[in-house]
């Protein structure tokens, strides 16, 4: 299970040293140390009463260490003034990772009662990935379909801004959380556990358990599909998403100008090289549109995503506009879709998110193996 919490009142917070010292009580069983002296505490992060770090094990225990982990989970949940725990499985493998490539081995199935799973993904930062990412989530839901959206960037969350939750998940009868509902969608992000400004100093091997856990020890079921968000970038997030679960295909967000269209190529080539399909590219930002006299302007140049879904063989899904009401909505917590969705901008979220919907009706594609050598 991803996390543990609670709800405290006029209880002071709990200090690191408190954690440690609670630590120290937990024993585990391969060295014969608490896990506090055996070193295997890594990242740890405590910050207005939530407490999360990732116990490190060797490769070979795998998750026949995962009675330790609930054991450490529960010592530091017990603790007065803890709001969540959040322990994550790891294991470390000693060098650096080299180049993956894909076999053709079958993966495992999937999500429990999830029918698709799509990324919604950019090569870099500042494109309105999130954004788009929100909105298009909305969108499918609101054609009719069961929706999640699960937030994979783990060090630098945005969904609990983009959708204005600030409460803690719960827990079901079978002790995964409960995904926070909003706007008609289940989402679970990182960011519900910890602080909005902690910084998750954690190693990619943390990442890639706590995102399994996410997909894994959340209780999604029954959705039709699962919007993931990506992080920015091709790396630990993206391998280990494709290699857990069968993903449907790839969304691919960048904005017109040449410097994003270049790390958007990249995105490409890597959900290509994994064998994930790309559902199509979508521009953002593809048009500024004075708010005072409606007057458009290419500010970041026009139709270069268009342009690159041609060149690479790829659907191009849509263009969003840049207009100041999709960033104060945004901001705001408040969804353009959900609370605009007669307006031209909303509209074209929802010609993305018809164009998506399409696509979730052609078979699934089966995840591959990635392994290493």
């Amino acid at each position: 299970m991803l996390g543990a919490t609670k709800a405290l009142a006029g209880t002071k917070m709990v200090t690191r040293e408190e954690v440690l010292k609670a630590l120290e009580q937990v024993v585990d069983p391969a060295s014969g140390k608490s896990v506090a002296a055996a070193g295997m505490v890594e990242g740890l992060v405590v910050k207005n009463g939530n407490v999360g770090f990732a116990l490190e094990v060797a490769p070979e225990r795998g998750r026949g260490a995962e009675p330790l982990r609930k054991q450490c989970e529960e010592a530091v949940a017990a603790l007065p003034g803890v709001l969540s725990a959040t322990v994550v499985l790891t294991a470390h493998q000693g060098k650096a990772p080299d180049t993956p490539r894909v076999a053709a081995a079958p993966q495992p199935s999937g999500v429990a009662g999830v029918e698709s799973i799509i990324a919604v993904a950019s090569g870099k930062g500042g494109v309105g990935k999130s954004t788009v990412a929100v909105n298009l989530a909305i969108g499918l839901s609101q054609a009719g379909l069961k929706v999640g959206l699960l937030d994979a960037d783990i060090y630098g969350p945005s969904v609990p801004r983009l959708l204005a939750i600030r409460e803690k998940p719960g827990q079901a009868a079978n002790h995964k959380l409960l995904p926070i509902e909003k706007f008609g969608i289940k989402t679970m992000s990182i960011g519900f556990l910890v602080d909005e400004d902690t910084p998750m100093i954690w190693r990619g091997p943390m990442v890639q358990s706590a995102l399994t856990q996410m997909m894994n020890d959340v209780s999604w079921s029954p959705l039709d599909v699962l919007v993931v968000d990506m992080p920015p970038g091709t790396g630990d997030a993206q391998l280990t998403i494709a290699q857990r679960v069968p993903l449907k295909g790839a969304v691919i967000v960048s904005t017109p100008q040449d410097l994003a269209l270049i790390d958007a190529r990249k995105a490409i080539a890597m959900f290509e090289k994994i064998k994930v399909p790309i559902l199509g590219l979508v521009e953002n930002m593809s048009v500024y549109v004075c708010p005072n006299c409606g007057h458009e302007s290419h500010i970041f140049g026009h139709g270069g995503a268009r342009a690159t879904a041609t060149r690479m063989g790829a659907a191009f899904l849509g263009e969003i506009p840049l207009v100041g009401t999709i960033r104060e909505m945004s901001d705001a917590g408040t969804p353009v879709v959900a609370q605009a969705p007669e307006s031209a901008e909303a509209k074209a979220y929802f010609r993305v998110a018809e164009e998506v919907a399409k696509s979730l009706k052609a078979p699934l594609h089966a995840a591959p193996r990635i392994v290493l050598e």
